[in-house]
């Protein structure tokens, strides 16, 4: 549980000002997807955004949990 807190609060908060600094710049209503035009209200278009970018972060904290780990975590023997 601990990790998954480890995880999921740093790329929360790192989504929210992603989301923040992105939707600043770039209106909801002017983005193409597959060079067509969005039709999702602006509600609809920063909830997607939002998951999205937590999504990255969430990937991004998981690979350093994963590459923080010791040589005795990856090499050690299930029950042995």
């Amino acid at each position: 549980m601990r990790k998954l807190i480890e995880v999921l609060w740093p790329s929360f908060l790192v989504a929210g000002l992603a989301e923040i600094v992105f939707f600043t710049v770039v209106n909801p209503q002017e983005l193409y997807l597959f060079g067509e035009p969005v039709h999702f209200s602006a509600t609809a278009t920063y909830s997607i955004g939002f998951f999205g970018f937590w999504l990255v972060c969430a990937a991004s904290s998981l690979m350093t949990l994963f590459f923080q780990r010791t040589s005795a975590e990856i090499n050690k023997l299930d029950g042995v």
